[in-house]
């Protein structure tokens, strides 16, 4: 992954409520969510939700997929992998890492 993308990933995240809906989009898992299921769980309106799914959709880390009149948003994992591949890839100069660094590479 270049730097670029990881910039704008991280930017995207940068914001709690856009850190909010990318979280609840993780747990939802490849099944995903609605906008309005989204806008109930976390509390938001939906028009704020919106704006913030467009942010995350821009960075790459959301994916949206119509379904009749419904859309479905989904969080990107392949996206979200390399963001942490990126951001562990020389952890510890490749030396013995410590506890706390060892489930942050196992995440990935």
């Amino acid at each position: 992954m270049d730097e670029a993308p990881v910039v704008k990933a991280l930017a995207a995240l940068a914001q709690a409520q856009r850190l909010r809906a990318f979280r609840a989009l993780v747990v939802a898992g490849p099944e995903g969510l609605t906008p309005s299921v989204m806008a109930e769980q976390l509390g938001v309106a939906p028009s704020a939700l919106s704006f913030h799914l467009k942010e995350l959709a821009h960075s790459g880390l959301v994916s949206s997929e119509a379904r009749g009149r419904y859309l479905i948003y989904r969080a990107n994992f392949d996206q979200m992998n390399a963001l942490l591949a990126y951001l562990t890839e020389h952890c510890c100069n490749g030396g013995a890492c410590n506890a706390g660094t060892a489930i942050a590479r196992k995440a990935c």
